[in-house]
């Protein structure tokens, strides 16, 4: 996954898409998505900004977790 966060970052900071530079996190998580959700997916992708004004990432990864019945602990979950 580090690779693909560094080689992701160099991509956009080379290519000036953002007004500041570009850093991902320093944590991650995946989730796998069927093929018949990838339309659902790219909407949420699209429409991010948006949907965390109403919902923090933080409470929505929680939210995840706990529906996945995935073990966690916050302290790990955080910069």
């Amino acid at each position: 996954m580090g690779t693909i966060k560094q080689a992701s970052s160099s991509w956009v900071n080379e290519r000036n898409k953002t007004a500041t530079p570009f850093a991902w996190q320093a944590g991650y998580a995946m989730f796998s998505v069927s093929q018949s959700n990838v339309s659902a997916v790219r909407k949420y992708i699209r429409t991010q900004t948006e949907h965390h004004k109403k919902q923090s990432f933080q409470d929505e990864l929680r939210e995840w977790l706990i529906r996945y019945e995935e073990d966690f602990d916050e302290q790990y979950l955080w910069d």
